[in-house]
């Protein structure tokens, strides 16, 4: 095998008493994609943040084509060819600009760059950015306005439009449609085909069998299993990636001992066929379907975010038509939504601070917060949940993302509610703690209705009791999940009947 294009030796680095990385050491090779694996809190994003320098190493070597590299900014390594998209969105967009302006942002600010905006110049190097992506996207549109989807699309095109020598992807597929995944899938083959070295985060294993050439797994800052013989061990990385053997969560399906929300007639895009929702007090209900299908958009009728073109909802048999999120609070709705950089958490304040938000006329007496009963609630959350962090001070931003999102959810779980709604709750959250939510909601589920929506088949599978499929935005289908029939539902979710059906 050739000498590796990128290669990190015993890299380390610490904050403060805390090692996250103990001596890590990774080889990437030109052509080929390496999938990196770990559960949150392995030092994944540290890594990540050290190679596109965001950080500086405590210890350790980095070579790019057998050169030394120490990147002292993202800019920097850039430059070098060390290319990063990183698993919030927004890192790798600018919100305020338009489409054409990200896709070239760069070469305006670039080396060489001409002294004088040239708007016509800059649609035409866009035009060629987007084709060579097979990017589908209106140019002229701000970057505010568009789906996350599209924004990812974006910044992937962004980053390629850099010819790299060494791409990292960090969970790129998060926030894509199956067609846009496979889009960009197109591009890494396209992008190996050119020699170009690609490390893969993931914890999708659909991602992960259609890309990776080896598999490397990472737990406590120290990989522990590196794969690369054919066929690969996929089995064999998880346990590595965990330290332990992960068997399917096996659910004993449950019924609502009574309705707790219905809704009749409800239509939620103009062209879209009404339908009707029942969801029973103990039981969980998972609402599967492609992006872009509706999900979201009734997530957020149901929170008081947008109103529906047609319809009723009741909860606990009165008439429920929220005119806010205020609203749906005080009636017990709670969400936890999708995007939890915009729409969950505060970088800027400690794990309790976060959790306590939406409540803090519960846990304050006349204006002053309740600072010990608020530290309380965190220390059960992070028992519960099973948050890694060093206690409920510790400031949000030194999580890693799929803590964060444990403390996302364990913030709404934090008091009574009568219906509770996740969107996308298992997004950037690695297998064993998506099974920690999973048991935690199932476990906690008595007292309310709780409906999760999900893109990925396997978490409506391990966490629900019932699950529905959305396509054109309503419902299509509905499975009790007891011998659920798999080919019946993928069908459902594609939009197409099954063969044979009459």
């Amino acid at each position: 095998m050739a000498d590796p294009v990128f290669r990190i030796a015993d890299l380390k680095k610490s904050f403060g008493p805390t090692q996250v990385l103990g001596g890590v050491s990774l080889e990437l090779h030109a052509g080929e994609a390496t999938v990196l694996m770990g559960a949150n809190g392995a030092g994944k994003s540290t890594l990540v943040r050290i190679v596109s320098g965001v950080y500086d190493r405590d210890g350790g070597t980095i070579t790019l084509d057998g050169k030394d590299f120490a990147p002292s900014s993202p800019a920097d390594a850039i430059r070098a060819g060390v290319v990063t998209v990183h698993q919030n969105i927004n890192d790798g967009v600018v919100v305020a600009l338009d489409v054409a302006t990200n896709l070239t942002l760069d070469r305006l600010n670039g080396k060489g760059a001409k002294l004088f905006f040239n708007p016509r110049a800059v649609h035409r190097q866009a035009r060629e950015v987007a084709a060579r992506m097979g990017l589908d996207v209106d140019l002229s549109a701000e970057i505010s306005d568009l789906s996350l989807a599209d924004r990812q699309m974006v910044a992937i095109a962004r980053a390629m439009a850099h010819e790299p020598k060494v791409l990292i992807l960090d969970e790129p597929t998060s926030s894509l449609s199956s067609a846009e995944a496979n889009r960009l899938f197109e591009v890494v083959d396209r992008l190996r085909e050119r020699g170009v070295a690609i490390l893969y985060i993931s914890h999708r294993m659909s991602d992960i069998r259609r890309l990776a050439d080896r598999i490397v797994s990472l737990r406590d800052g120290r990989i522990t299993g590196t794969f690369d013989t054919k066929p690969l061990d996929y089995e064999g990385a998880v346990n590595a990636m965990l330290g332990q053997t992960m068997h399917r969560a096996e659910i004993s399906a449950r019924d609502g001992a009574h309705t707790v929300f219905s809704a009749e007639g409800l239509r939620l895009a103009e062209h879209a066929k009404p339908f009707s929702l029942k969801l029973g007090d103990g039981e969980i209900v998972a609402i599967t379907g492609l992006v872009g299908v509706g999900k979201t958009a009734l997530a957020e009728t149901l929170f008081g975010v947008r109103a529906p073109l047609a319809g009723t909802m009741s909860l606990n048999g009165k008439a429920y038509a929220p005119d806010s999120t205020a609203d749906a609070i005080a009636a017990g709705v709670f969400l936890v939504a999708k995007d939890r950089a915009e729409s969950g958490i505060v970088k800027d304040f400690n794990l309790y601070e976060n959790l306590s938000m939406p409540f803090l006329d519960r846990l304050s007496t006349l204006g002053v917060a309740r600072r010990g009963e608020e530290r309380a609630v965190a220390r059960n959350a992070i028992s519960d949940l099973k948050i890694v962090c060093r206690s409920e001070r510790d400031d949000m931003a030194t999580l890693s993302g799929g803590n964060q999102q444990k403390v996302m959810v364990a913030r709404w779980m934090s008091q009574p509610a009568n219906l509770f709604i996740l969107d996308e709750p298992f997004q950037g959250v690695d297998i064993a703690a998506r099974r920690d939510i999973a048991n935690k909601l199932r476990a906690s589920a008595e007292g309310r209705a709780t409906l999760v929506f999900v893109t990925e088949l396997d978490e409506a599978l391990e966490t629900a009791d019932r699950i529905l499929v959305m396509s054109e935005h309503t419902i299509v289908g509905e499975h009790r999940n007891a011998e659920v029939d798999i080919d019946r539902l993928l069908a459902e979710i594609a939009g197409q009947p099954l063969k044979g059906a009459a």
